[in-house]
């Protein structure tokens, strides 16, 4: 919190190919930066379309507007290796933050706030946010909730913990639509995704008496379909909803 007071010039950068919790925990850090008086530019350079609705998807920008900021903050990133803008943005800034929620991480920052207990990047947030004593409104708790569900998989992977539930509640009170971000992020799929989807399940393998599902897309489908960022969410859980399959694996050119 200091190292943010004392910061002209903040920068957020997340994990290349981000999920809905990596954008949602970087936009997240943006709207509770701006509570605290302070301004931060977010640098995602390809994320899916499907997050467009997150409050502030519009601020998110391609590069920086400088190449040497006051603070930079990773979110939802393991590994230096894996940072957007990683060696640009992160090590060259005055001073640097990482705030994650993986069991594997190198502590890369100058601050490390690793949860390896958290489900999500955004439940983490939640957590500091709380401490801090950030007001979470709508727009705010729109973001966390979103890489809360994306991450836990509508609540149903067996890394969701009783104080996710707690949390979920905590943001429904503050007017966010679970049911319409639910829709957004778990039930909508784009036609690039449907149809690269449709081929994985037409190619899809099974080894170790059913236990191990297998598939994946070549660089002609990916064309073919007209894919971009985002449009690959999703296709490794239809080899692990099959009954028997312990192990799914899905791989794209």
């Amino acid at each position: 919190l200091d190292e943010i007071k004392k910061a002209e010039t903040i920068v957020v950068l997340c994990h290349e190919s981000p999920d809905g919790d990596a954008v949602a925990s970087s936009l997240s850090v943006m709207h509770a930066v701006a509570k605290l008086g302070k301004e931060a530019d977010v640098i995602i350079p390809e994320y899916s379309k499907v997050f467009d609705f997150l409050p502030g998807a519009d601020k998110i920008l391609q590069k920086g507007r400088t190449n040497k900021y006051d603070l930079a903050i990773s979110v939802d990133c393991s590994d230096l290796k894996r940072l957007v803008g990683g060696k640009e943005y992160f090590e060259t800034a005055k001073r640097t933050i990482e705030i994650d929620h993986h069991s594997v991480n190198s502590m890369f920052a100058d601050f490390n706030y690793v949860d390896p207990v958290a489900p999500a990047c955004c439940q983490v947030l939640i957590g500091m946010f709380e401490y801090f004593g950030i007001d979470i409104d709508k727009e705010l708790g729109t973001c966390l909730l979103t890489g809360i569900i994306t991450d836990t998989g509508g609540f149903q992977y067996q890394s969701t913990t009783p104080e996710t539930f707690e949390f979920a509640a905590e943001l429904l009170q503050t007017g966010v639509n679970v049911s319409d971000i639910y829709k957004r992020v778990m039930n909508t799929m784009t036609k690039a995704n449907f149809e690269l989807r449709k081929r994985a399940i037409e190619r899809m393998e099974f080894f170790k008496e059913g236990k191990i599902a297998f598939t994946y897309v070549t660089k002609e489908d990916i064309e073919e379909a007209n894919a971009e960022t985002g449009d690959f969410e999703g296709i490794v859980e239809e080899g692990r909803n099959i009954e028997g399959v312990e192990v799914s694996i899905f791989l794209r050119e």
